[in-house]
C-alpha cells in the first residue's frame, strides 16, 4: 500500500513538472517567435505598411496567458483532487435525497424496505 502511494505521489510530480516545463518552453518560444516578427515586419520589411507584429504577439500572448492560468490556477483548483471531492459530495447529497424519499413513501405507506429487497429478488 505504501509503495503505491508513493508511486501515486511520484507520477503527479512527475506530470506536474512536465506541465511546467512545457509552459517554460512556451514561453521561451514566445519571447524568441516575438522578437522574430518585430525583425521581419520592422528590418526585413515584410508588409511594413502596417505593423501586424502587434498584433500577433498580443495574440499569442493571450494563448500564452490561458496556457498558464491552465497551469497554475485551473490545475490547483480543478485538478483531480477536487474532482473527486465535488464527486464525493454529490453522492452524498444524491443519498440523503434518496434517504428522504424513502422515508416519505415510508409514511404514505407505498415502500416498506423489507418488501422492496423480496420484490427485486423475486
Amino acid at each position: 500500500m505504501k509503495d503505491n502511494e508513493q508511486y501515486e505521489a511520484y507520477e503527479k510530480a512527475r506530470k506536474r513538472t512536465k506541465q511546467k516545463k512545457r509552459l517554460y518552453f512556451h514561453f521561451i518560444l514566445f519571447l524568441v517567435g516575438s522578437v522574430f516578427f518585430v525583425v521581419l515586419n520592422k528590418i526585413i520589411k515584410y508588409k511594413p505598411e502596417h505593423d501586424w507584429f502587434v498584433w500577433a504577439i498580443f495574440i499569442w500572448l493571450f494563448i500564452l496567458t490561458i496556457h498558464f492560468v491552465n497551469v497554475f490556477v485551473m490545475n490547483r483548483f480543478f485538478g483531480k483532487e477536487w474532482v473527486r471531492i465535488q464527486t464525493e459530495l454529490l453522492m452524498e447529497k444524491h443519498q440523503i435525497k434518496l434517504d428522504n424519499l424513502e422515508k416519505s413513501l415510508e409514511k404514505k405507506g407505498a415502500f416498506t424496505p423489507d418488501n422492496s429487497e423480496e420484490d427485486i429478488n423475486s
